[in-house]
């Protein structure tokens, strides 16, 4: 799962960046502003690629993705991107919570194919 939500949050890092980028083109918000809302929530997607696995690191990608989301008041076209990855994130722990059950049902095999084995020969 780690490998699959990283690579999300990696690449809302740069859409956030560039979302930033826009931001700043509107005459309402002010450039300093932008920068500490888009660098807060770049540091947070850095952050959560190594926290995913612990307690609440979902539970923080998912704030994120209500963030991006919610950012299309500012950028319209953060709606998209930011529902485009919603679903990602999705994806990523659904089948990353899969790929990490058949891994340790492999692991589990592997370890009774050993377990089995007679004395002197690998499996």
């Amino acid at each position: 799962m780690r490998v699959l939500c990283s690579s999300t949050l990696i690449g809302e890092f740069f859409v956030i960046g560039f979302a930033g980028l826009v931001a700043m083109k509107d005459d309402s918000l002010s450039t300093s502003t932008v920068w500490w809302v888009c660098g807060a929530a770049m540091v947070l997607s850095v952050l959560l690629c190594g926290m995913v696995t612990r307690p609440g690191g979902v539970q923080l990608g998912w704030a994120l993705q209500i963030g991006l989301i919610a950012s299309g008041f500012f950028v319209p076209v953060m709606y998209v991107l930011g529902a485009a990855f919603a679903v990602l994130w999705w994806c990523s722990v659904h089948y990353g919570r899969k790929v990490d059950a058949i891994k340790a049902r492999w692991a589990e095999q592997a370890e009774a194919a050993e377990a089995t084995a007679p004395a002197g020969q690998t499996a």
